[in-house]
């Protein structure tokens, strides 16, 4: 366990207590990102915003004519989310065996124009899009991993990173950093999904876990900011209210822990809401929580990622513009459009086409879409090879 974790944990209930109610008097703009002192010029808006979109598509196989690969090509979807099953249909999405999917990511990547993150959901466990049958490591779930030694889950994740990396994928969205504070979560502890019960340890093992992978070249994503572990909803299905549940000190230990030791990918804010922290909208959509207790009051200066817009919880809410307008101005970089709770294909040109109508009409300034850029641009430019 973590030297001293529970004054650690009062002491950031405490200075979230101080920072939200500064919050409130104060409300600062958005920051933004440090200017870059790289001298690459600027690629045109479209791709800008193209970057800012991460989209899922169908298929194992893109024909040269294929009209996502022409939208990616136009530099209108920047990055891509792979999944192993097409929710809709039952059938298969984009994974079959470790061959075709090198074919496929080599596809991808000699259409992007800009740099592109080709992601996957792999965790371990029940959520793993890349399966054993299918050829693919035998990868066990985190609360399994979170019973050994943190030194463990390293070499896991390393060995995880490599197999990624021969297979074209460059980010993993995971670990998850949620506490198991409540084994009845359906969409976190029922699923064993979190690494422990004990923050500390929640917080060894995803900072292990990431520090695994990207000692082989893939970016981590630490979600889902700000803590859903005590929740009682599934942000899939609906509004996750973590107004009673959530333990400041507690959830956010894994992220701060992370943060201070050079957390080496990005973060993922969930669909989650808390009347205390934003009383009018999800973290997501959030700019007290994304930019205020994420940027500001945790330190965090990197890329941000959405959990998939197309949740219950946006989708049942808000319509796309509305969602697009609010995530961006709360300060996400990256929107996740998985395309397969529901399947739109006019999606690609749909976000972008919003994104751009968002900038034309003054609503997002163009300072804005680059502060997003300079972040994607810096954390790519890490992990070249």
């Amino acid at each position: 366990m973590l030297a001293s974790s529970r004054p650690r944990r009062r002491f950031f209930s405490c200075l979230l207590w101080a920072f939200c109610c500064l919050w409130t008097i104060t409300c600062p703009a958005y920051p933004g990102h440090a200017a870059s002192s790289s001298s690459a010029p600027l690629p045109s808006l479209d791709v800008m915003l193209g970057s800012m979109l991460m989209l899922g598509f169908r298929g194992t196989e893109l024909a040269p004519d294929d009209p996502f690969l022409a939208a990616v090509r136009a530099g209108k979807v920047g990055h891509v989310l792979l999944f192993d099953r097409d929710l809709p249909s039952g059938g298969e999405r984009n994974i079959r065996s470790p061959e075709q999917l090198r074919r496929l990511t080599a596809a991808l990547r000699a259409a992007a124009p800009g740099p592109m993150f080709i992601a996957v959901d792999q965790e371990g466990g029940r959520v793993r899009r890349l399966k054993p049958q299918q050829g693919f490591m035998d990868l066990p779930s985190a609360r399994s991993m979170g019973r050994g030694r943190p030194a463990a889950t390293r070499a896991l994740a390393a060995r995880l990173g490599a197999e990624l990396a021969g297979l074209g994928i460059s980010v993993d969205l995971a670990p998850v950093a949620d506490v198991d504070s409540n084994p009845d979560n359906p969409a976190i502890g029922k699923l064993g999904r979190s690494f422990s019960p004990d923050p500390g340890l929640t917080a060894q093992h995803a900072l292990a876990f990431g520090q695994g992978l990207a000692q082989a070249g893939i970016i981590p994503a630490l979600k889902h900011f700000p803590g859903q572990g005590g929740a009682q909803r599934d942000s899939h299905l609906g509004l996750t209210d973590i107004s009673r549940c959530w333990d400041g000190g507690g959830d956010l230990l894994p992220y701060a822990e992370a943060f201070s030791q050079g957390w080496p990918g990005m973060v993922m804010v969930g669909h989650l809401f808390h009347a205390g922290l934003d009383p009018e909208h999800p973290a997501t959509l959030s700019k007290m929580v994304v930019t205020g207790l994420l940027r500001q009051g945790l330190g965090w200066r990197g890329v941000v990622i959405s959990d998939d817009m197309q949740m219950k919880a946006i989708t049942g809410h808000y319509g796309l513009e509305q969602a697009m307008l609010l995530a961006v101005q709360a300060g996400v970089d990256i929107l996740v459009f998985g395309n397969n709770l529901q399947w739109d294909p006019d999606l690609p040109e749909k976000a972008h086409a919003t994104l751009r109508r968002l900038v034309d009409s003054g609503r997002i300034s163009p300072e804005r879409i680059r502060a997003s850029w300079e972040r994607i641009r810096a954390l790519h430019a890490a992990y070249a090879r």
